[in-house]
């Protein structure tokens, strides 16, 4: 198959190419180029500068023939083939001087549904980053067609000339095949940009893509974890007593579900061996730890955010011990929505009927909490269709059409839990402890829950179980563990309102099942 235009273009542009360098090669680079030093446990530790997490001001998508009735263009950002053209210029020019590290790598572990992805970086600890994150042990066909990224972080942006909100920019043409990331370090981008493009790619061969942790009992019975950064995907998922799929990004096909990547990319963030002994021990060489402080002995302190909160450690999937490989399951038998709700409200486990997945699964609920971001005092609700809307180009009813569709073909289980705060809102009540959330998640899988005497949760309408061997009875509808009876029923419906206030903008476009799947006040 023949490559695209731009991607001979690209690699054309390079006279300082290094290729295909091991790991271990690509550690040494790093340290050459005092990109970062290695951490006592082995790995090595980066930091990202100005850019700790994902910019989505400033990621776009060219607005052409191909993509102009396509895309969703509520939800993603345009730009004109003209200023892709302006920052492709820039960077074949930047590549042209500067030495690049380059590899080809596969994205999607089921073999009739994955992409090439040649990438090209200015970085050599962003190259570790791609062979930890990717499917990097199987060779990737000479002159396979796939998509190509370049990631260039020294080459800024001029906001007023090249049409682009910052320095930093990311811009994906899913005509041309190519991602273009500049002006920043956060190794994020590449791999979202990745996933951006699989949601793209995955729905027009018949495939649900899903942001998404995944594992697999010894049963072979696999499950989903829906949530968004913060909520418990990677923490829950990686169960010593269940094979891990994969902490991220799934794909769902008429066969089952496949991980899109080949490693994890984990929140460090109070991370502990007690808490989480699977991520910890993951943390070794050739691991990457972004913007992690370190001691004077070069010992990890995962409890400084002094740089962000949003730590990250990114190894490959074997540096779990019951990583499932290939990462290939059958489908799953349950699906958990996890939210963080900081109000205090939600229940720490609730069973839900399609249309009331459905429903959830187009709010994406979680919040933010007070100091996450500039000018938060109190909760702030979020919402995120599919649980990851920032990469979902196409119209937000395709994803959810095909989850529905799912569910009900395979009879999938599907709960919401919260992993969020009890006992009052952020401030003032506790996180629901990790030990509990452990205990109800593994109820849910061993089918335990099954079996329990439900009730009915005010408001929302969802089923709660009245008991759970291990867990405090009284945990289980959250309004007991509220001292203030009155302030958690004015909570709550809070809450809904924020809920039906979000949910307004599909009226017209989906059932009134679903629209009634949701709080009613």
């Amino acid at each position: 198959m023949a490559l695209t235009k731009l991607r001979r273009e690209i690699d054309a542009a390079l006279q300082m190419p290094v290729f295909d360098l091991s790991r271990e090669e690509l550690v040494q680079e790093a340290l050459d180029n005092h990109e970062g030093v290695l951490t006592a446990n082995g790995a090595l530790r980066v930091v990202t500068g100005k850019r700790t997490g994902r910019s989505p001001k400033d990621k776009f998508f060219v607005d052409d023939a191909v993509t102009h009735d396509e895309l969703c263009w509520d939800n993603n950002q345009a730009c004109s083939k003209e200023t892709f053209e302006r920052l492709y210029k820039k960077m074949l020019a930047y590549a042209a001087t500067h030495k690049m590290y380059v590899t080809d790598v596969y994205a999607g572990a089921d073999p009739r549904y994955r992409l090439p992805v040649h990438f090209v970086t200015e970085l050599a600890w962003h190259q570790l980053f791609v062979r930890n994150l990717f499917i990097s042990n199987e060779a990737v066909a000479a002159g396979a067609e796939g998509f190509t990224v370049v990631c260039m972080p020294g080459l800024y942006a001029d906001p007023e000339i090249d049409g682009v909100h910052s320095e930093m920019f990311v811009i994906l043409n899913l005509t041309e095949k190519v991602v273009l990331i500049g002006g920043g370090q956060y190794a994020g981008e590449m791999k979202k940009g990745i996933f951006t493009v699989m949601n793209y790619l995955l729905p027009q061969h018949g495939v649900f893509s899903m942001h998404c942790s995944a594992n697999v009992g010894p049963n072979g019975d696999s499950a989903l974890f829906f949530g968004l950064s913060g909520t418990g995907k990677t923490t829950l998922s990686a169960d010593g007593t269940r094979a891990l799929v994969g902490d991220d990004e799934h794909g769902w096909s008429k066969d089952g579900i496949f991980n899109i990547e080949g490693g994890c990319y984990a929140k460090c963030i109070h991370l502990s061996e007690y808490t989480e002994p699977q991520i910890f021990r993951a943390i070794r060489e050739n691991t990457v730890l972004e913007n992690v402080i370190l001691d004077e002995n070069g010992e990890p302190d995962y409890d400084d955010i002094a740089l962000t909160e949003n730590t990250r450690a990114a190894y490959p999937l074997h540096y779990i011990d019951n990583a499932l490989l290939p990462s290939v399951a059958g489908h799953p038998k349950t699906i958990i929505f996890l939210t963080a709700d900081a109000f205090g409200v939600l229940p720490p486990v609730a069973k839900l009927t399609t249309e009331q997945a459905m429903y959830h699964y187009l709010s994406g609920y979680t919040s933010k909490v007070a100091g996450t971001e500039d000018g938060i005092i109190e909760p702030q609700a979020t919402f995120s269709i599919g649980f990851g809307e920032p990469f979902l180009p196409l119209p937000p009813l395709t994803y959810a059409k095909m989850l529905g569709e799912r569910i009900n073909e395979y009879g999938v289980s599907v709960y919401l839990v919260n992993t969020g705060w009890s006992a009052g809102p952020y401030g003032i009540g506790q996180r629901i402890r990790l030990k509990h959330t452990r205990r109800l998640v593994n109820a849910v899988l061993d089918g335990e829950l099954n079996n329990a005497e439900w009730e009915t949760f005010p408001v929302f309408g969802l089923a709660i179980p009245k008991a759970c061997e291990g867990v405090p009875a009284e945990i289980l509808n959250p309004r007991n563990t509220w001292e203030d009876k009155e302030e958690y029923d004015k909570q709550l419906r809070k809450l809904a309102e924020l809920f039906s206030k979000n949910v307004a903008k599909f009226h017209g476009l989906i059932t009134e099942e679903i629209l009634q799947a949701g709080p009613k006040m």
